[in-house]
């Protein structure tokens, strides 16, 4: 019998990155993270982890919620 070896998955590499972005976003900015709205554009908050990756501004909820506005 051959010894199986398993080669890793770039894709899968790459998922696993986003979704850590993706929580480190949620963290920072007071949104509530869930790792199933990972690519879903139909959330508020992956869209504005979107909107934080290109550079465009982000809504704060921390700020909003501790009156920092």
């Amino acid at each position: 019998m051959a010894r199986q070896t398993f080669q890793s998955n770039p894709k899968v590499h790459q998922i696993f990155e986003d979704l850590e972005k993706y929580k480190e976003f949620c963290v920072d900015f007071g949104y509530k993270f869930d790792e199933r709205n990972l690519y879903d554009m139909r959330v508020y908050a992956y869209r504005q982890h979107v909107k934080h990756i290109t550079g465009k501004w982000t809504k704060n909820n921390w700020e909003q919620d501790f009156g920092l506005i």
